[in-house]
């Protein structure tokens, strides 16, 4: 694909400055980028990439002031970041338009529908009763069990599992190796010691615009619904125990593990190797910071939390400002207690 610096403007609303004529056929980082490409500043950190960059076109933002003169021609924009996503996105989209139609083998149970332009993947394994929507795409060896819903445009890459009753919405995307619906952690003591298995049978839920990272697990209910809302973004390695709610356009980093019946806000940000304890409640805009552990609910919107047991952000970093100080600290209270000896009990 070739477009004119001009076009990709016009596409993002944006301005040129330079010679607008020039051909763009990939996107690269600023920093490597070479003649035909198309690259974008938004961490100002790179602003010395811009002078030396190949780039033919760089998108910047519109109050970017210049320091030195650039080769590159410069689409202004608003959010430079943002932009850039658009035309990830775009391209993204144009390179999975070729995938329709079904690779053989590729297994479709009694009784289930597939939407017009959809993608079955070689080995891909659709249960009975199943209802995929529209210009689904489903890779190799993904197995959809089942009585599964999925909404129109979503992507199940190869090898992802969906368990039977799996609900998912539209423009869904579910990484390599995700598994959806697999039984909650759920045991009874037994008075021998043992234990026994409680039977989960609820589903998973997810919204429209949701995305599982590869390896990612999350499980179904004990009863009802594991539910993942609207939005949410969930990264690789991620550990979602039963009936868990992930609210709104709520963001979780790799190797964080939410344990059961936990409620999460909405727009809130979970980042890496946080741990969550069960049956909590996190408020709307929460945000807990890597290595955090969170052992009760937090009620207030907008809070910070670090450390574990995590708490106020502020708190936890003069904290951490004390605790870096201890050994002088203990130091200077014997030089004290040398001076000024206790007097003995008489």
């Amino acid at each position: 694909m070739e477009f004119t610096v001009s076009q990709v403007a016009e596409v993002l609303r944006g301005t040129t400055e330079g010679d607008a004529t020039q051909k763009i056929d990939r996107l690269a980082k600023i920093e490597e980028a070479q003649p035909g490409s198309l690259s974008f500043l938004a961490n100002l950190k790179y602003e010395p990439h811009l002078y030396t960059t190949g780039a033919s076109a760089v998108i910047v933002s519109r109050d970017l002031v210049l320091r030195q003169p650039v080769t590159a021609a410069l689409i202004r924009v608003d959010d430079p970041y943002s932009s850039f996503t658009t035309l990830l996105e775009f391209y993204q989209q144009a390179t999975r338009t070729g995938r329709r139609g079904v690779e053989e083998p590729a297994f479709l149970g009694a009784g289930s529908e597939v939407g017009e332009g959809h993608y079955r993947g070689a080995f891909s394994y659709v249960g009975e009763n199943c209802k995929i929507g529209r210009d689904v795409l489903i890779f190799p060896h993904a197995y959809i069990g089942d009585r599964c819903r999925i909404g129109d445009g979503t992507i199940i890459y190869a090898g992802a599992k969906l368990y039977p009753d799996t609900v998912v919405g539209a423009r869904c995307v579910i990484h390599a190796g995700a598994v959806l619906g697999s039984d909650g952690f759920g045991f009874a003591p037994q008075p021998d010691g043992s234990y026994r298995p409680i039977p989960q049978i609820g589903n998973v839920v997810l919204e429209d615009n949701v995305s599982i990272g590869a390896n990612t697990t999350i499980d179904c209910a004990t009863m009802g619904s594991t539910v993942i809302r609207e939005g949410a973004k969930i990264d690789n390695l991620v550990q979602l125990a039963h009936n868990v709610e992930v609210g709104r356009h709520t963001v979780i980093a790799s190797q964080t593990g939410i344990s059961g019946s936990t409620k999460i806000g909405d727009f809130c940000v979970l980042a890496g190797q946080t741990g969550i304890a069960g049956h909590l409640t996190l408020a709307n805009r929460t945000t807990v910071t890597a290595q955090s552990g969170v052992g009760k609910s937090i009620k207030e919107e907008g809070v910070f939390l670090q450390g574990a047991p995590a708490f106020n952000l502020r708190d936890s970093l003069r904290a951490q400002a004390v605790f870096r100080h201890l050994p002088d600290l203990e130091r200077r209270l014997s030089v004290l207690e040398r001076a000024n000896p206790k007097p003995e009990k008489s």
